[in-house]
């Protein structure tokens, strides 16, 4: 897998702008359950608007797939390629897996999803393909993407497919939201 990301946080000194941290993120987490995924939580915030101050580093939570309410999550993910083993995942597996995320509830293999992975969250989410290759799967599609390509992905039921054979490193905003009236919710 690649090398942690250098992260660079900016603070103030009275009027001046300064470097407060300088180096790999603080809160790396390889998942136990599903070994190769590797979460670098690069920052959060907990309110909307967030406070611009110079306080201590927000990552130190223990992991979570969705942030808090009112707040956004950076982080970067790093994918191994799919192996058999992985696809073969029984419902329960996966549910310690998202356990592990902090996340119960949000897998939605034992409903009959496509991919082991599938998982649904009240998020708006913008994820950037840094490196490598990786499948976004949906309920009725999916779609090979590539470094540099974008998605913008509203509250839908989705996984992370690398069928490339190579490690893929993908950057997501995730920020808190909510369902229209309309929208079913979680299935």
């Amino acid at each position: 897998m690649p090398a942690p990301p250098t992260r660079v946080v900016t603070g103030h000194d009275g009027t001046t702008a300064v470097i407060t941290s300088l180096g790999p993120p603080k809160n790396i987490v390889e998942l136990q359950a599903v070994p190769g995924v590797v979460f670098h939580e690069l920052w959060n915030t907990t309110a909307t608007p967030p406070v611009i101050d110079n306080g201590p580093d927000p990552t130190g939570r223990p992991l979570r797939i969705r942030p808090p309410a009112n707040g956004t999550i950076l982080r970067m993910i790093d994918y191994p390629p799919d192996t058999d083993e992985f696809l073969a995942r029984s419902a329960d597996d996966m549910r310690a897996a998202f356990r592990e995320m902090g996340e119960d509830d949000a897998g939605a293999l034992a409903r009959g999803a496509r991919h082991p992975g599938m998982h649904r969250t009240e998020t708006i989410d913008y994820a950037v393909v840094v490196s490598g290759t990786i499948t976004l799967v949906l309920d009725d599609s999916e779609t090979e993407l590539a470094a540099g390509d974008v998605v913008i992905q509203r509250g839908t039921n989705h996984a992370w497919a690398n069928r490339s054979g190579a490690p893929a490193r993908v950057l997501f905003v995730l920020i808190d939201a909510r369902y229209d009236a309309q929208l079913t919710g979680k299935p």
